[in-house]
């Protein structure tokens, strides 16, 4: 009687075009093999997946088929075992399954009678070999991936912001994207003015052309790779490390890390998530002046229309009406407007604290740079100890340890010092006139722009006693634009004074009213 069997055929993806693989070299070879044995084909499986598992679809197929066909199917034929499984556990109860339902899977070009138990020994072989070739190989790529991020290479699909590209000679490498690069800046600068909270900085992104979803967005916020470096994972006894990349940064590593402060709760001004309407711009900003609690809004029906107030949810009911809060707010605002004829004035003393501030920070980078040298000297010392002996694998770890937390730290500050030379009396006379109309900006502006508004002027929040408007802090720029106001206000012949030591002079009104 004719034994019936079934042929499996399988090839994964990376072995479509080798040589002896293919389907059909395959099918070929069975067919020939069962014609000369006097082997009846039932059926023939094509399989395209790997033989890591037997979690395959065409082989859960036959395995269903062979159940409803109990001890009417003999044989299961393919080329070598590494056709059937690179996994020796698997293999083997695999094995023991089929044996239940009468099927003995058997490969032609290396043929193993296992009901002799010598044969197990082969046949472990013929698993294992295919195994740890999976094995070596998945090690080299893994080394290979992590010796290409060390020298700054990106692997992998490029992430929003950028696109991935390829050299003439075939090397590969990722550039930014000119509108997604846009969007990624806009998002970084947004978090770090810590004006609206990242949900709403990402639904206002969203509007500007966003396309990721909110997950890959918390994702993009914290990569590293936006401000030109690449992580390299902890592996072993190697910490993980951040490393320049090869590729173009859309952002510089000060902004990263202080949006990063932002997301880690280290800013205090971080603005809590709140919702806001075109209503009540001042949300999230006004607080209650009888519990401190901030406010929220809501609107009432009158007979003709709806008004809209400012309230208190706690037990002290506190309300005020939303027009009679901005026109408060408007009025203080305007409070900060430069004279337009004092102009350059202005501007003149702008210039001089900005040249104080470029060359403290300059000091400052100097003596940054001295302290990092300083410590990497150090750790060169403690890996020379190491090298002749002199002191333990654990102490030097220990070392390393607090002498890289302190130059990142360094490393952290140096970028935040960094500042851009560019047209500064250009940008100081742009910045001038559009705060000459810093009211109409306000009430003309979107409801972002008004926030953002608010949110550079008022560093903290604020309340009203009354009518007068309250605040802990307020910018320093702005306030030293107060203080020459009430200057020249009070004195008509106000051109002798020396206003170059105004923005030295200028101090936090604590939580008092500013009056005029």
């Amino acid at each position: 009687m004719k034994r019936i069997a079934d042929l499996y055929v399988r090839v994964s993806t990376d072995e479509q075009a080798e040589k002896g693989y293919s389907q059909r070299n395959q099918e070929e070879l069975l067919r020939k093999y069962c014609s000369i044995n006097g082997i009846q084909i039932r059926d023939v499986i094509y399989e395209d997946h790997s033989a890591k598992t037997f979690n395959r679809p065409q082989w859960k197929k036959l395995l269903v088929n062979l159940k409803k066909n109990k001890n009417k199917i003999d044989l299961v034929l393919f080329m070598k075992w590494d056709r059937f499984s690179r996994n020796a556990g698997d293999a083997y109860q695999m094995i023991n399954l089929l044996r239940k339902l009468g099927v003995e899977p058997q490969a032609i070009e290396q043929p193993l009678d296992l009901a002799i138990p010598e044969n197990k020994m082969m046949l472990a072989f013929y698993l294992a070999a295919p195994e740890v070739e999976n094995d070596r190989r998945a090690l080299n790529t893994f080394h290979g991936l992590r010796r290409a991020r060390k020298e700054g290479r990106y692997m992998g699909m490029a992430p929003y912001g950028y696109d991935n590209k390829i050299t003439e000679d075939g090397k590969k490498y990722i550039a930014p994207v000119l509108n997604e690069a846009k969007i990624v800046r806009w998002i970084f600068e947004e978090i770090a003015k810590e004006i609206f909270n990242t949900e709403s900085v990402y639904h206002m992104a969203k509007d500007r052309g966003l396309t990721c979803t909110k997950g890959n967005f918390w994702m993009m916020i914290k990569n590293p790779l936006y401000c030109g470096k690449i992580v390299v994972p902890k592996y072993k006894d190697e910490d993980a490390q951040l490393v320049d990349g090869q590729h173009e940064a859309i952002i510089s590593e000060g902004l990263f890390y202080r949006v990063q402060d932002v997301l880690a709760g280290r800013s205090r001004n971080y603005r809590p998530k709140v919702q806001t309407t075109e209503n009540f711009p001042l949300r999230g900003f006004f607080l209650c002046p009888q519990c401190d609690r901030k406010l929220t809004g809501s609107k009432c029906k009158g007979r003709h229309k709806h008004y809209y107030y400012y309230h208190c949810e706690a037990s002290c009911k506190y309300r005020i009406n939303s027009d009679k809060a901005n026109e408060i707010f408007i009025e203080h605002l305007n409070g900060y407007k430069p004279i337009p004829e004092v102009k350059k004035l202005y501007s003149a003393v702008l210039l001089e604290a900005y040249k104080e501030h470029t060359g403290n920070a300059a000091s400052e980078k100097k003596k940054m740079l001295a302290q990092i040298t300083e410590y990497e000297k150090k750790l060169s010392n403690a890996r020379n100890l190491l090298v002749t002996e002199k002191i333990d694998v654990e102490d030097y770890n220990l070392m390393k340890s607090d002498y890289n937390s302190v130059i990142t730290k360094l490393e952290k500050q140096l970028h935040d010092t960094n500042f851009e030379k560019g047209d500064i009396e250009d940008l100081m006379s742009r910045g001038l006139n559009n705060l000459i109309s810093l009211g109409s900006a306000y009430e003309q502006g979107t409801l972002a722009d008004a926030r953002e508004l608010i949110g550079l002027i008022y560093p903290e929040n604020f309340t009203f006693r009354g009518n007068n408007f309250q605040t802990a802090r307020v910018n320093e720029i702005m306030n030293c634009i107060y203080l020459v106001n009430s200057k020249l206000k009070a004195k008509k012949n106000g051109t002798k004074d020396d206003f170059f030591a105004l923005s030295r002079v200028v101090t936090s009104t604590g939580f008092k009213p500013v009056t005029f």
